[in-house]
């Protein structure tokens, strides 16, 4: 029985919640999406990436961080030098330590895809100036 309580005590002084979802396509906030997808630009893999951005809180109402997925994604993408990332998933966890009192709580995201630079050259669909 000592045993188990221990177990009990362990548990709920670090409770804890993990969220998964998918994406398809992340790019950074000034980048014309629609563009990209309508002229259907060509990129070249650069990798496998992975970025985090984590949020603290301290007696449930000092925050300090940032937690969000963009600034995740631009992490990941700032290590590969990308424009973007692609089969993007992306994970949110948040920890209470003590969370009764709700003492001190951590709550991160991270981004996980593989980033793409897009070609400079020339864009699909666009004539090429003929010399006079």
């Amino acid at each position: 029985m000592r045993r188990f309580s221990s177990f009990l005590l362990a548990g709920l002084a670090l409770a804890g919640c993990t969220s998964v979802g998918q994406v398809g396509l992340m790019t950074r906030p000034g980048a014309d999406v629609g563009a990209i997808v309508r002229e259907a630009r060509p990129y070249k893999e650069l990798g496998a990436v992975e970025g985090e951005a984590c949020r603290n809180f301290l007696l449930g109402i000092i925050p300090w961080g940032d937690s969000s997925a963009s600034t995740a994604m631009a992490n990941a993408l700032d290590k590969a030098g990308g424009d973007a990332l692609i089969n993007v998933s992306v994970e949110t966890t948040l920890y209470g330590f003590i969370p009764i009192y709700n003492v001190f709580a951590n709550t991160c995201t991270t981004v996980r895809g593989v980033a793409i630079k897009f070609d400079e050259g020339e864009q699909p669909g666009a004539s090429a100036s003929a010399a006079p």
